[in-house]
């Protein structure tokens, strides 16, 4: 049975095996976000082996308040940064198939592109930025698509991971990602 590593502001995770945390070490790991103390949406992560890779996410824990989500508070067509603040972040501590496609070990900003039917999902390498203001696409590692699922309602954004996809719950939307060791 895997066993999943949640930690959420401030509070520290344990489990990773020691080979990714060399390599999460090597590669600088998940840059440090801002203090929780006031701020809105409160700092998540997330470590897990997901298909057989460690990782870790790091990302802003908005609420849903009532709010319109999707094509609304979050637009649909637009680089949205996948949480609030500091641009989320992915980490792999081994190289990695996502959906498919190899990624090397590392540290990415993760940004998404809603529709109303399939997303984008986006590792950028340039991992330490502010939301997805200075967004480049020419500093994309990897672009893919997923189909979103319908859920029970999430009110802070939450990623959750098992064997084999990492998954971002927000409001009643589900956001598989696929994710696999390379090799």
């Amino acid at each position: 049975m895997k066993v999943l590593r949640y930690v959420f502001s401030g509070c520290l995770g344990l489990g990773l095996s020691a080979a990714g945390l060399m390599a999460m070490a090597a590669s600088d790991g998940p840059p440090a976000r801002g203090d929780d103390a006031k701020r809105n949406s409160k700092n998540g992560r997330l470590e897990a082996e997901v298909g057989g890779v460690d990782v870790v996410v790091t990302y802003g824990r908005p609420k849903v308040k009532g709010r319109s989500l999707w094509g609304d508070l979050v637009p649909h067509g637009k680089v949205w940064r996948t949480g609030a603040d500091e641009a989320t972040t992915l980490t792999l501590a081994a190289p990695a198939k996502i959906e498919g496609q190899v990624v090397e070990p590392g540290t990415y900003a993760l940004f998404t592109i809603p529709n109303e039917k399939g997303w984008t999902v986006i590792l950028n390498t340039q991992a330490k930025q502010w939301g997805a203001y200075k967004y480049d696409s020419d500093k994309d590692a990897v672009r893919v698509q997923v189909e979103p699922t319908q859920g029970d309602h999430v009110e802070a954004l939450t990623f959750t991971a098992d064997e084999g996809h990492l998954r971002l719950h927000w409001g009643k939307k589900v956001v598989p990602i696929r994710i696999q060791k390379a090799g």
